[in-house]
C-alpha cells in the first residue's frame, strides 16, 4: 500500500479512459467538465471532486476501488478489469474471437 498522504490516481483514470476508447475531449463532454481539467487530473496536477469521481465511475461503469486500488489494503489484480473495460463496445465478431481465445486457453 502506498503512502496515503500522496495519492495519485491520474494514471488509473487515464488508463480507464483509454481502455474505453475515449479521448479527453469526449470524456470531458460526458462528465461536463473542461478538457483542461481532465488533463490536469490525469497528470495529477488536480484532484477530482467527489462529484466528478462519481461521474467518471458512472460513465465507465467502474467502482472507486478500481480507481484507488493501489492505495487500498485489499489488493486484486485490476489490470485485467481495465483491459476488458471496453468489452461491451466491441463488435460481435471481436467478442466471439475473445470468447474463443478464453475457451482455448482454459483448456490448456
Amino acid at each position: 500500500m502506498k503512502k496515503s498522504s500522496i495519492i495519485k490516481i491520474g494514471k488509473n483514470i487515464q488508463q480507464i479512459r483509454k481502455s474505453n476508447g475515449y479521448t479527453q475531449e469526449k470524456m470531458a463532454e460526458n462528465i461536463e467538465v473542461s478538457v483542461r481539467y481532465i488533463s490536469d487530473i490525469e497528470q495529477d496536477r488536480a484532484k477530482p471532486s467527489y462529484e466528478v469521481l462519481i461521474r467518471i465511475c458512472n460513465l465507465f461503469h467502474v467502482t472507486l476501488d478500481q480507481i484507488f486500488s493501489e492505495y487500498l489494503s485489499v489488493k486484486e489484480n485490476k489490470s485485467l478489469e481495465y483491459s476488458i473495460a471496453g468489452y461491451e463496445k466491441l463488435s460481435k465478431q471481436d467478442k466471439k474471437t475473445i470468447e474463443h481465445l478464453i475457451i482455448y486457453f482454459n483448456k490448456k
